[in-house]
């Protein structure tokens, strides 16, 4: 298998999972907390978010690689996203979560579709795309997709109550994305003395934004 084959099937692992997940939470619960000041629907909208991009991305082919791989991403979005910049990510995360409408999982799945028809698109190809932080490669953009999707589940099933155990290969990558965004973020050694039992992460710390 190519990279590229690689990062889209452990990307699709990581969605189905995260659809059999959403599957589960009533619609009645959408209203009740997510994260932080969304409620469960801007929560699984945003999660969804990551459909829409890769169909989005993957239309808007670039000429140069202007970001290296999947933890640079998240070191120049991190730059990026700051005070209105942060409130505007806050934002789109309730207009997806409006834009899921009266049936949510029709809506997500009708996303993933269109994701995963962008993807055979690419008919193999490696190709350089638009992103939020440049130009990247799609097999380097799509484990920052399965990260999200990862991540995410675990916060819908930690505010839902719901039992969920990502996928082994999505949860190995995201483990390995945040590793590698931390050190190169200078948290190196504070996630490796917390991962060892030696200490606390200092309060606040985020390996993403």
């Amino acid at each position: 298998m190519t990279s590229l084959d690689d990062s889209r099937a452990t990307y699709e692992l990581a969605a189905a999972a995260f659809l059999d997940l959403a599957e589960r939470v009533p619609l009645e619960r959408y209203a009740e907390p997510g994260l932080g000041n969304w409620d469960l629907r801007a929560l699984i909208g945003h999660t969804g978010r990551s459909f829409v991009t890769v169909a989005t991305y993957l239309a808007t082919p670039v000429a140069v690689v202007e970001v290296e791989d999947a933890a640079d991403y998240f070191s120049v979005v991190n730059r990026l996203v700051h005070g209105a910049a942060r409130d505007s990510v806050h934002q789109r995360g309730i207009e997806a979560g409006v834009a899921l409408g009266d049936d949510p999982l029709a809506t997500l799945r009708r996303s993933r579709d269109e994701a995963e028809l962008a993807l055979d698109m690419l008919e193999g190809v490696d190709a350089v795309v638009t992103t939020a932080a440049g130009g990247m490669r799609v097999s380097d953009y799509l484990p920052t997709r399965t990260f999200e999707l990862t991540v995410h589940s675990l916060d819908i099933a930690r505010a839902t109550g719901l039992a969920f155990e990502p996928p082994t290969d999505a949860l190995a990558d995201t483990l390995a994305l945040a590793s590698a965004s931390a050190l190169q973020q200078g948290l190196g050694t504070d996630v490796l003395l917390a991962l060892t039992g030696r200490q606390p992460l200092p309060e606040g710390s985020s390996v993403v934004p």
